[in-house]
């Protein structure tokens, strides 16, 4: 090869490289219910659906194109011109509302923290069809709980940050599993690895976010870590206080850095514990939910 070939190879290696690179560009549109942002922005990080109230705790963008949101004191649903469909208000005998999640028959899953902390399942004219209640270990209301999730078996799955433990609940209040978080390979108790997030997996594995512990962890069904992330595995340490999170069809995990206050504030990773996409924008993250990956949207039930 002469040396003015060989520099149009090196010419036409380096364009396809940048086009490559450029075609597996990956860009989401998502969701986001945080503190100074509650909405939804493109793929291009752009404002794009904004609810005009910030520090939400939970929501979905629901299939009808609807968004169901969490604040501490009220859960909403709205119609994408804002008008409000469905609307709960928090009890007086508690003291902070922290998850919304509709289900497959209609109602609203919420839970109440405080000194009657619980799982109501709320109808669409807002009536109580079911009351499970919770064993949070705890009377601080703040810590009790947050995204608990209704399972395709009929049970909730319920992290219990205080408690160190993830708890499956039967609707009657029985308690038919426990998942420890406070395990010697992650550190115990003195990291703080408290579980904010739980996800049940197809596999029935249960992907856990510890939020102070600065983690994420993927548990079989004897509750024995097969997946561990964290901020020695990552460049940039962008572990910060993980609190939502979401398991995508592809099986990456995104996660969101609710306390990052510059830098990386979402980042998805796929299982070899390489990152794929971060989010550095102004929008910080409590909970997530991503809509579209490169213009197509994700199929199926979100798990998150």
């Amino acid at each position: 090869m002469t040396c003015k070939s060989f520099a149009t190879f090196l010419v036409l290696a380096n364009s396809w490289l940048w086009a490559a690179s450029a075609h597996s560009e990956v860009k989401h549109s998502v969701f986001i219910a945080g503190p100074n942002f509650t909405g939804i922005m493109d793929e291009n990080g752009k404002d794009v659906w904004n609810s005009g109230k910030p520090g939400a705790r939970d929501g979905y963008v629901l299939p009808n194109g609807n968004i169901l949101i969490a604040w501490g004191t009220e859960v909403i649903e709205f119609k994408r011109d804002k008008t409000v469909v469905f609307q709960y208000k928090l009890s007086p005998e508690n003291k902070e509302l922290g998850t919304a999640q509709r289900l497959d028959n209609g109602n609203t899953l919420i839970t109440e923290l405080g000194p009657k902390p619980r799982i109501l399942e709320v109808t669409t004219d807002g009536k109580i069809a079911v009351e499970c209640p919770l064993k949070p270990e705890t009377d601080n209301a703040h810590m009790q709980t947050r995204m608990a999730r209704k399972l395709p078996n009929g049970n909730y799955l319920v992290p219990h940050l205080l408690a160190f433990k993830v708890k499956e609940y039967k609707p009657n209040g029985e308690v038919v599993q426990e998942f420890k978080t406070d395990l010697p390979e992650v550190g115990g108790r003195k990291e703080e690895n408290w579980p904010f997030t739980a996800i049940r997996l197809k596999n029935g594995n249960t992907l856990v976010n510890l939020t102070h512990g600065n983690k994420t962890v993927e548990l079989d069904a004897s509750g024995k870590i097969v997946w561990k992330v964290t901020n020695e595995d990552l460049p940039g340490k962008p572990f910060a206080d993980p609190c939502g999170g979401q398991r995508l069809p592809n099986g990456n995990t995104v996660i969101a850095s609710y306390a990052a206050q510059k830098g990386v504030k979402i980042f998805e990773i796929d299982r070899d514990k390489k990152v794929v996409w971060t989010y550095e924008g102004p929008f910080r993250a409590h909970e997530i939910q991503v809509l579209t990956t490169n213009g197509e949207p994700i199929e199926g039930k979100p798990l998150k």
